[in-house]
């Protein structure tokens, strides 16, 4: 991946997260946050990783934000103001420690580190068919086996809930 296309990558990461904490309404917060997974995907995509990239857009940027917007509704998307005597350093401390960070993002990128160093492992090894062959061929009886116990798992979730239903 080419420095360039990287570093505009990452301008985006830093302005979607900088809008998920500095967003006033959570839903828009969460929406940020959708946008930046978004952009995380493009790096993993970028990289050749193409099976990282669309677990990463189905199950954070679909699943997780969801997730996340179905609580903001049930529970109300209102922020309450914070109380700033109750920690009167911590203000002094996020600067402090973003400094810190700051620093030593400066002093990595003036030694010259790479951003995404080429990868160790074998050409291919991001894409999906090198990811699903050993899981389907090798690995076949381990993911049923897994498949099955998240299926109990599930429907005992779902007799408890009906139980529950059934006593109130």
């Amino acid at each position: 991946m080419s420095l360039i296309f990287f570093a505009i990558l990452a301008l985006f990461a830093l302005a979607t997260a900088l809008g998920v904490i500095l967003s006033k309404n959570a839903v828009y917060s969460a929406l940020w946050l959708l946008g930046h997974f978004l952009v995380i995907a493009l790096m993993y995509f970028a990289l050749s990783a193409q099976f990282l990239g669309i677990v990463q857009v189905i199950v954070y940027a679909g699943a997780i934000v969801v997730l996340f917007l179905f609580v903001i509704m049930l529970i109300g998307g209102t922020i309450t103001p914070m109380v700033h005597e109750a920690r009167p350093y911590a203000r002094a401390a996020a600067v402090v420690l973003g400094a810190v960070f700051l620093l030593g993002m400066l002093f990595a990128v003036g030694r010259g580190v790479t951003a995404f160093p080429e990868p160790a492992g074998a050409p291919g090894a991001g894409s999906v068919q090198a990811v699903a062959e050993p899981l389907y061929t090798t690995y076949l009886l381990p993911f049923e086996l897994a498949s099955v116990l998240l299926l109990a798992g599930m429907l005992g979730g779902i007799v408890l809930a009906l139980k529950e239903r059934k006593r109130s």
